[in-house]
């Protein structure tokens, strides 16, 4: 049977603002040397952890200035078996750095909410194989056996949510979700799309949603879009069903290119922050219940503090 889930602010009315790409801010910005956008091994020294306080720093003043709430994203988008296992992390290291980087964001909220903003923390979860290759091999029970221990480990630390990003199919987004929901968890489960505005694999967002929708009796609190500019799935959302109702949040890349031409680069596209938060502007009135706004891939503070500049006032209206 199922444990009874937490219940969201989100989903009340609360607006939420949330981070950039902190795996390429980190690795591009910064100069940190973390394989596989292992982001998580920061969490494992002190000195790691110094560098994650004041990454937040800056989101303290984006997000009290524009009289919202911040959303956490633990740092273990990469912390799962295989992945862990290609930087030396067995299940017990990830069960311990999952649980911990919950713990963490709890540490830097205290900080938020001194400046008055109130927080949510999400457990971050990844995909088990490439985040932006079609994974037609997921099956539903293969997801649930691989992602049970990172779930298990966030139900642990009390985490408000988990959030599965750069979803591919819709075979893991079903067992991520089952999971959550037999954790007692909310989930949240964000797709990622081509140039496009479809899933890696050419299925139509909506109907990856009805699927997900279907095999679960609509459990997920809401789904998101990442990692893809608003210029490939502007058009999808303009001319989307019903469904566009479901989707929560967004955290969009920087860069125009396709995920073929930024796999190729050896340098980060920061691309241009006040046209991303004017095409965010544009595209928010055609997604009314939108709480989560943020950045991925190529993003960071001057990206979000530009859109919420731009957009939080017609939100507010």
């Amino acid at each position: 049977m199922a444990k009874q889930s937490k219940t969201l602010p989100q989903l009340s009315g609360q607006m939420f603002v949330t981070d950039g790409g902190i795996e390429t801010h980190m690795i591009f910005n910064e100069g940190h040397d973390l394989p596989h956008f292992s982001v998580f091994q920061l969490n494992d020294s002190e000195q790691g952890r110094q560098a994650m306080r004041e990454y937040y720093q800056p989101y303290i003043g984006i997000a009290r200035n524009a009289g919202q709430g911040f959303l956490f994203d633990t740092n273990t988008w990469r912390a799962n078996p295989d992945w862990g296992a290609l930087v030396g992390y067995d299940a017990e290291r990830l069960r311990a750095v999952n649980i911990g980087a919950v713990r963490f964001c709890r540490d830097v909220a205290e900080s938020f909410h001194a400046s008055g903003v109130p927080t949510v923390v999400s457990g971050a979860i990844g995909p088990r194989r490439d985040a932006w290759q079609y994974d037609g091999a997921m099956s539903v029970e293969e997801a649930m056996r691989y992602h049970d221990g990172q779930v298990a480990a966030f139900a642990e630390a009390e985490a408000d949510l988990v959030t599965a990003y750069t979803l591919t199919n819709t075979p893991e987004a079903i067992g991520i979700a089952k999971l959550a929901a037999a954790a007692g968890l909310p989930c949240v489960l964000s797709f990622t799309l081509e140039t496009d505005g479809r899933l890696p694999g050419g299925k139509p967002l909506g109907q990856a949603i009805g699927e997900v929708e279907a095999a679960t009796g609509g459990t997920p609190a809401y789904y998101m879009i990442n990692c893809v500019h608003p210029i490939h799935f502007a058009s999808t959302i303009r001319h989307a069903g019903s469904w566009v109702d479901r989707i929560g949040g967004l955290r969009v890349n920087a860069s125009m290119k396709s995920h073929a031409e930024l796999d190729e680069s050896e340098v980060l596209d920061i691309g241009d922050w006040q046209d991303l938060a004017q095409r965010y502007q544009r595209i928010l009135p055609l997604l009314p219940n939108i709480r989560v706004i943020g950045g991925c891939c190529g993003t960071d503070h001057r990206h979000i503090g530009a859109i919420c500049h731009h957009c939080l006032p017609q939100l507010a209206a």
